[in-house]
């Protein structure tokens, strides 16, 4: 019996109405809309596979609990959209839905965390600031002793598309790499890439840790840095925790999978770089932090560890939208840790 493709190879055109660089979530999510939208001569290219960037390297956290009212009620959009995904794209996207819960070690973290749940809640996304207690029976494999270092002192509570794209008509095509953006008189006119060039009306630039590069090739120089973020995985365990566990003081996050893998990250590396190496450093400090929250992990067993790169704007805000100067380039970057 044959197996099904996902998508369909194609050979290059050399016309497309919209080229979109990047064939990750975002790029691929671009393509969908546009698609749902009528607009269907459009080229998704990658120079990799798809998702083997960003999109294939996060921890897979979906979240509205933001700080700013623009951020939740953008990301609380995000996660109405995610909720309907798997049926629109008649596939198991693996979505499911936990509760959030944001740990403070200190006096000072406990009103941040206070000053969030006002805010998530006066754009009706559900927060609200928890005891030691009431975690404790959330979470009960989480040491809320005093014991640890930094014992917890209370918690924000957040209670609980490729195959699209080729119905489309959308041609995606991996393993294709832009090396020259073609403009003329303020505009662009097309791509260079590894296996020819493409004439486009409309450039979208949605490659997350190498969009600075991308930019480049249009003449723009964004206020973005890519720094690597590291992760790890370890072997599966019964349900110990239902929900995305956050320490701010600790710099780590917990968050355990349907599979019972324990998926634990950390803030992203104090150095700019491209390179997605990981290393010991962050392997020892990542569990060093999470046995103070989880002492009953001290024998797991760590599978793997790996990293990604994230484009970090100095406001920590995407920038989204046309350009000034570059008439039909589009960004759609600047998403850092948030996806």
């Amino acid at each position: 019996m044959p197996v099904e493709r996902m998508w369909r190879s194609h050979d290059l055109k050399p016309t497309y109405d919209v080229v979109i660089i990047g064939a990750g979530v975002h790029g691929l999510a671009i393509a969908y809309y546009l698609g749902k939208r009528g607009i269907t001569n459009v080229a998704v290219l990658d120079k990799g596979y798809l998702g083997g960037g960003a999109s294939g390297r996060n921890t897979a956290i979906i979240r509205s609990n933001y700080r700013t009212p623009q951020g939740v009620a953008f990301y609380d959009e995000s996660v109405k959209l995610y909720e309907r995904l798997a049926l629109e794209l008649d596939y198991n996207i693996m979505f499911s839905q936990q509760s959030h819960l944001t740990v403070a070690h200190t006096e000072r973290g406990v009103t941040t965390l206070r000053e969030r749940a006002e805010t998530n809640r006066l754009l009706g996304v559900d927060s609200r600031l928890i005891d030691r207690e009431e975690i404790a029976r959330l979470v009960p494999a989480l040491d809320v002793s005093d014991r640890p270092h930094q014992p917890i002192l209370a918690g924000l509570y957040h209670p609980p598309y490729a195959r699209g794209v080729d119905r489309q008509g959308i041609e995606i095509h991996p393993h294709t790499e832009v090396t020259a953006i073609n403009r003329q008189n303020g505009r662009v006119e097309g791509v260079v890439t590894s296996r020819g060039s493409i004439a486009a009306r409309a450039v979208i630039n949605a490659t997350a840790g190498w969009c600075s590069t991308i930019a480049h090739m249009a003449g723009i120089d964004l206020p973005i840095v890519t720094y690597p973020l590291q992760a790890l995985v370890t072997e599966r365990l019964k349900p110990m925790m239902h929900v995305v566990l956050v320490s701010a003081t600790l710099h780590v996050y917990v968050n355990q999978t349907d599979r019972g893998e324990v998926v634990i990250g950390e803030e992203i590396d104090p150095y700019s770089s491209y390179s997605m190496r990981s290393t010991f450093r962050f392997l020892e400090n990542a569990a060093a932090h999470t046995l103070e929250l989880f002492p009953c992990l001290s024998r797991v067993k760590v599978l793997r560890q790996w990293a990604g790169i994230c484009d970090m704007p100095p406001d920590f805000a995407p920038i989204i939208g046309p350009v000034d100067g570059v008439e039909g380039f589009i960004l759609d970057v600047g998403w850092g840790t948030y996806g």
